[in-house]
């Protein structure tokens, strides 16, 4: 049953990544459509990450009440009803209706699978996990891709996507009794346990080292989501590459975060989850350190690199050690702040930059994102050392 239940989870992480690049690589034929200034795909991104943050906040209180399994099928059903509206919105206004729900549902899904996984599995199979969503974050723009190359719209990605959400949502409601029953079999006495009293909601802000733990999920989103947003830019502009290669190891970058969380699988046989998270940092560290030093190009496209390279480990390194950290008691809450943490980061910190950016040089990215690294190191290793104690 556990076998069966963690396929199914993988399959829900592909589901839970397919739609989060579709509207970058979308918008520019959506954009004519709609007739709104290029920029306003920031107020749909803004407004699913809105949804998804105020979702994880709450989610380990629904989480609780309704069980991992009902939660998990409600909130796909929720993203499949958004992304059908995305599909058929008639107007831009529409659209940001229809991303109100889809950042809901994802936010609730995230945390509780998470949490879900870092009590009930090893350390393993939350970095294929992992490595999984990246599978579905690189498949979303391909099917998009193919669909537009054979003359199809934008909308029929979005309806292919929110179709197989649909029947993920229907094997999900047929799974629901396997996640209780799984959790008892994996627990035994302990999942007949009665409920912890009520906390109140921001209880997990109090608990030792969480607020180092937020600070180094914030900071290490920020590093993903900047790397993301701007590195192409870098490249094109600072290092001189045409648009269409600085897009290529853009891509390359997301490859190697989804190549290195495959691996890091399997290094989690030998390798604890504290010192692959040590180690990370500082090959993000080095990675950082040849985008910023004037090295000849292929130095700092091996940086690119081994910035994705360190990335990979980190994420589901820190959520699987949650329940070490805080308790099996507080995992789920402190999950919830984790998840809406790391999209805040996600969300503020690459605007932040380009801002700045716009004021300055595009040179400034490494120095941005060695004082973003600089600040998880320093977070990630006072909570070790706290922690210990």
């Amino acid at each position: 049953m556990a076998t069966l239940l963690l396929v199914l989870i993988y399959i829900a992480f592909i589901s839970l990544g397919l739609p989060d690049a579709v509207l970058g690589a979308g918008w520019p034929v959506m954009q004519p459509e709609f007739g709104v200034p290029y920029g306003f795909a920031g107020f749909v991104s803004m407004t699913i990450s809105g949804g998804t943050i105020l979702s994880a906040v709450f989610s380990s209180r629904v989480l609780k009440k309704f069980g991992t399994g009902r939660v998990t099928a409600f909130s796909v059903a929720l993203t499949a009803a958004a992304l059908f509206g995305f599909a058929l919105t008639p107007s831009f206004w529409w659209l940001l209706l229809a991303s109100v729900p889809l950042g809901l549902g994802a936010g609730a899904v995230d945390s509780g699978l998470n949490a879900y996984v870092a009590e009930h599995y090893e350390s393993r199979h939350m970095s294929w996990l992992h490595s999984f969503w990246g599978v579905g974050a690189l498949s979303g723009p391909l099917v998009l891709s193919i669909l537009l190359a054979q003359g199809g719209s934008w909308r029929s990605g979005y309806l292919w996507i929110a179709c197989l959400q649909t029947g993920l949502v229907l094997v999900l409601l047929l799974a629901i009794p396997l996640w209780e029953k799984v959790r008892r079999r994996r627990l035994g006495d302990e999942a007949a346990t009665p409920p912890a009293e009520h906390q109140p909601l921001f209880f997990p802000l109090k608990l030792k080292g969480a607020k180092l733990a937020l600070t180094a999920f914030f900071f290490y989103c920020g590093i993903e989501s900047t790397m993301g947003l701007w590195g192409g830019s870098f490249l094109f502009k600072v290092r001189g590459l045409d648009p269409a290669s600085a897009a290529t190891w853009v891509s390359l970058f997301f490859a190697s975060i989804t190549l290195g969380r495959f691996l890091t699988g399997f290094v989690t046989f030998k390798v604890s989850n504290k010192d692959l998270i040590r180690w990370g940092g500082l090959v993000i560290l080095a990675g950082v350190g040849l985008m910023l030093v004037p090295l000849p190009l292929p130095f700092t496209l091996t940086g690119f690199l081994l910035v994705g390279f360190g990335c990979a480990p980190l994420f589901p390194c820190m959520l699987h050690e949650t329940p070490d950290r805080f308790g099996a008691a507080n995992a789920l809450a402190v999950m919830g702040f984790q998840m809406a943490v790391a999209y805040i980061g996600a969300t503020l910190l690459p605007p932040v930059f380009g801002f700045l950016a716009s004021v300055t040089t595009m040179d400034a990215l490494p120095v941005f994102l060695l004082g973003y690294v600089g600040l998880l190191i320093a977070a990630s290793e006072t909570l070790r050392r706290r922690l210990a104690k």
